[in-house]
């Protein structure tokens, strides 16, 4: 994973984490990896992956069963899409439309693009998830 200067990397973690569970990586109930194997997997500090999922729990995304480790809550998904889809809504999506208007890009141009990309990046992965559960 390569982080980005202008985001705390526990916050892309956290994005990261958010990411697996959307796409059906990881289940509602799934144990989600220890904070040191994901600290190793990412190349991070252990202290940095905690501070992840402390926050991830704050927000009801994962929970810890005491001794055991963190898993995937029940209402993961809707609490992940209500964060992620009013942080969008809030902070990306003026910042997109500002780019189309000033580029002169048409809302086809948009709407092909974005169904070329869902189907060359995550249709056969999410049939593929949803054909597991």
């Amino acid at each position: 994973m390569e982080f980005k200067d202008n985001e705390p990397i526990y916050l892309q973690i956290a994005t990261y984490v958010s990411e697996q569970i959307l796409l059906g990586k990881w289940a509602v109930e799934d144990k989600v990896p220890s904070v040191r194997e994901l600290a190793v997997a990412l190349q991070v500090n252990p202290n940095t992956v905690m501070r992840t999922y402390e926050q991830l729990q704050n927000q009801e995304v994962i929970y810890n069963k005491r001794g055991i480790g963190f898993f995937v809550a029940p209402n993961a998904l809707r609490k992940i899409k209500v964060l992620r889809r009013e942080r969008f809504l809030q902070q990306d999506l003026p910042e997109f439309f500002r780019n189309i208007f000033l580029l002169d890009i048409s809302l086809n141009e948009i709407q092909e693009r974005y169904e070329a990309f869902k189907s060359e990046n995550y249709e056969s992965e999410i049939e593929q998830n949803h054909e597991n559960q």
